[in-house]
């Protein structure tokens, strides 16, 4: 019988000690895992993770990284196009586009006008909402632009096939000025798992270290 009891109390000293090197790895208590699902598909999916409350992603935590080398960019004068170099790049075609009825064939009284397919209003900002084919660049996939700046994919569009992209802007000016249809590489920064939220993006435009990228990128350019 002591050996019995032994042997439980063994098991329970174990199983806490297990607990608490998973914690202190993980950040997580087993309370907050309420289930890893997502299995059938080849991935783990956290349901209730503390990063997962806080509206962040273990993917995302690359936008630090991205983050830290646009202030280098910024401080050194470097090219951020060279600070993107070791990120996967592919070459697309990228046309501007607007929420007007020009571009979607909706008006400013239409219940739907300027919501993306993600749900999320269309934005022109450090992190821009931009459309895709989401076979190749699903939701939430963040893109780097030259000239352009980053881009989040939050659109699709029947149209949009294979390596086209849609880069939003407010105007039909401003496509013009700016962007019009342009054949060029762009960086992928991250890769979305088809979900993008307004929290998400507002997060994203609100990063401390990206400001630095607003004030010497996204001046307004002038006709030359």
């Amino acid at each position: 019988m002591k050996k019995v009891i032994r042997r439980l109390l063994m098991a329970v000293m174990l199983l806490l000690a297990l607990g608490t090197t998973f914690k202190a790895f993980s950040g997580a208590e087993a309370k907050d895992i309420t289930g890893w699902t997502g299995l059938a598909e080849g991935r783990l999916k956290v349901e209730n993770h503390p990063y997962k409350k806080s509206g962040l992603t273990f993917k995302s935590l690359k936008i630090k990284e991205t983050a830290l080398a646009i202030s280098a960019a910024v401080e050194t004068s470097e090219s951020l196009e060279d600070q993107m170099a070791h990120y996967p790049k592919k070459e697309v075609t990228a046309t501007g586009y607007t929420a007007g009825f020009e571009s979607t064939g909706k008006h400013p009284e239409h219940p739907e006008y300027g919501i993306t397919y993600s749900g999320v209003k269309v934005k022109r900002d450090l992190y821009s909402t931009i459309a895709a084919d989401l076979n190749v660049f699903p939701i939430g996939t963040i893109l780097f632009i030259p000239d352009y700046g980053f881009g989040v994919v939050a659109d699709k569009g029947g149209a949009i096939k294979g390596n086209e992209l849609d880069l939003y802007y407010d105007t039909v000016d401003e496509v013009y000025e700016h962007w019009g249809k342009k054949t060029l590489d762009i960086y992928i920064v991250q890769k979305g798992n088809g979900r993008l939220t307004e929290k998400q993006l507002t997060e994203l435009n609100e990063n401390r270290s990206m400001q630095a990228f607003r004030q010497k990128y996204m001046k307004p350019k002038t006709k030359s």
